[in-house]
């Protein structure tokens, strides 16, 4: 707190470590993959939630932080409550960005995958073969999707796998909806 009559010569800094911290109290992470117990997430969700409210009515800040705004509100949060989490190398991955998928526990199939057919990544247009959840709004993709051509990511070749398998071991995945 401060009067009235305080003259701010330079900036102050952040001494109220006990109650919130440095922002480096913060951990990188997003609301998922996040494993919690029940007790701690709902302490954190109303906090949540109004940090969520407040970075969005802040333009400067919505603008910044756009669609995943959400994410980084949990993190700060979390952060707020004292709640810090186990953070594991490659617990998740992001085709096309992380290549190999042997050590990952989920794979985040959040960004399109375009290459060409000699298995460059043309990141930003269409490719020559493609996977992007994107492209099956109106419909599942269908069973025994094309595989990646040779030079493409392991990930990418996993997760196209993975939605393989998932497909053709779903009964009437084929039937009109």
């Amino acid at each position: 707190m401060a009067e009235p009559d305080h003259i701010f010569v330079k900036p102050l800094p952040n001494l109220a470590h006990e109650e919130k911290g440095p922002v480096s109290n913060i951990d990188p992470i997003g609301n998922s993959p996040v494993i919690i117990q029940k007790a701690q997430l709902e302490k954190i969700a109303p906090t949540w939630m109004n940090v969520s409210l407040k970075m969005k009515e802040d333009v400067e800040t919505d603008k910044a932080f756009g669609w995943v705004l959400e994410m980084y509100a949990y993190a700060v949060a979390s952060a707020l409550h004292g709640v810090h989490h186990s953070l594991q190398k490659d617990f998740m991955i992001q085709p096309p960005w992380d290549a190999k998928s042997d050590n990952t526990f989920i794979i985040h199939y959040t960004y399109g995958c375009d290459y060409s057919l000699k298995g460059e990544l043309t990141y930003g247009k269409i490719g020559e073969w493609r996977f992007d959840k994107r492209s099956y709004l109106r419909s599942p993709p269908p069973r025994n999707l094309s595989l990646p051509p040779p030079g493409v990511p392991e990930s990418v070749a996993t997760l196209v796998k993975m939605v393989n398998e998932a497909t053709a071991n779903i009964v009437g995945w084929d039937d009109e909806i």
